[in-house]
């Protein structure tokens, strides 16, 4: 454990800016984040903003490591990436798609509010036209009752699901999930571990084949290493639709895993019309390698978020600080 550098000096490099979307995502068009640079380099503190202060603190804890620590020794220098395609229509996917660099594995987003099954099965279907041979895997965020989820995951099946991220809220309806399927689709917690209170739980329970690892929510790479080792289940890095410094935490965790059977969800700074980095942290033939990003000064100009949203996101570190 790290001594939590004062706010003062935290404050002192902190930037809040506002990025653009090229594409709704999560009901998100323009993404806020606050990064600042510590003496081990630049780090992001992204929470949503309807998360509450406890939840956010965590993701303080994680940029303070990165910032103030560093990332802990690599064991590969190469990490494979899937492309991220929003709930768009279908008509929408190439689109989406054309953004992404060599793609060999998807995520798709299903389970909208306000959207059908239909819609879902169009868009998978348009993904799986485009790109016969892709690894093909869906969110549901958790946006599915349980009897919706068993009816859709027997539907979208029939594309060839590589596995179903969080298809239903809690555990024990992930569990039911996953029995009432009976391994014909791979079922992976993401919620059910980063916004637990206790993150082994959902493995205990036998709810799910494989995990869903986000460094920032966890508390840092070094907390979700040891997540995924008491788990001891297969883990899938992902991102919570972070700029180019937030993904290289990212990448850090995924550089660090022992194993790594499974493209990475740090795909999504190419969903973004604006970065922070130049060039921006994005997959090249379908994977990235590691390395430093350093935050733009007239990037970080550009994007900067209006006065009344920086004196919100101080506030707010603020806040977060008081509870490490």
């Amino acid at each position: 454990m790290y001594s939590v550098p004062p706010f003062d000096e935290i404050l002192a490099t902190a930037h809040v800016v506002a990025l653009p979307m090229n594409v709704k995502f999560r009901g998100v068009s323009l993404r806020e984040v606050m990064v600042f640079c510590g003496p081990a380099g630049w780090a992001e503190f992204s929470p949503f903003v309807e998360y509450d202060d406890v939840e956010s603190a965590r993701w303080l804890a994680s940029a303070l490591e990165a910032g103030w620590v560093g990332h802990p020794e690599a064991v590969r220098d190469w990490v494979p990436v899937n492309a991220t395609v929003p709930a768009v229509s279908a008509d929408q996917v190439p689109s989406v798609l054309g953004a992404f660099d060599a793609v060999h594995t998807v995520k798709i987003k299903v389970a909208e509010a306000g959207q059908s099954l239909g819609e879902d099965v169009a868009r998978v279907s348009a993904v799986r036209h485009a790109l016969p041979d892709a690894k093909i895997r869906i969110d549901a965020n958790g946006g599915w009752e349980v009897e919706q989820a068993v009816q859709a995951l027997r539907a979208l099946s029939v594309f060839g699901l590589e596995y179903a991220e969080q298809p239903v809220a809690t555990i024990a309806e992930m569990a039911t999930v996953r029995h009432a399927l009976n391994g014909s689709v791979l079922i992976a917690a993401d919620e059910s571990v980063r916004k637990a209170t206790d993150p082994l739980a959902v493995a205990r329970a036998g709810a799910a084949d494989l995990l869903i690892i986000k460094a920032a929510p966890l508390g840092g790479v070094r907390r979700a290493l040891d997540i995924v080792a008491e788990a001891g289940l297969p883990a899938v890095v992902s991102s919570a639709l972070d700029s180019s410094v937030g993904i290289s935490t990212g990448l850090a965790l995924a550089a660090a895993l022992p194993e790594l059977p499974y493209a990475c969800g740090l795909g999504t700074v190419s969903l973004m019309a604006g970065d922070i980095a130049e060039p921006s942290l994005v997959a090249v033939d379908g994977g990235m390698r590691p390395r430093e990003v350093v935050a733009n000064p007239e990037l970080l100009e550009r994007f900067a978020a209006p006065a009344e949203r920086r004196d919100w996101w101080l506030e707010r570190l603020r806040r977060c600080h008081a509870l490490l």
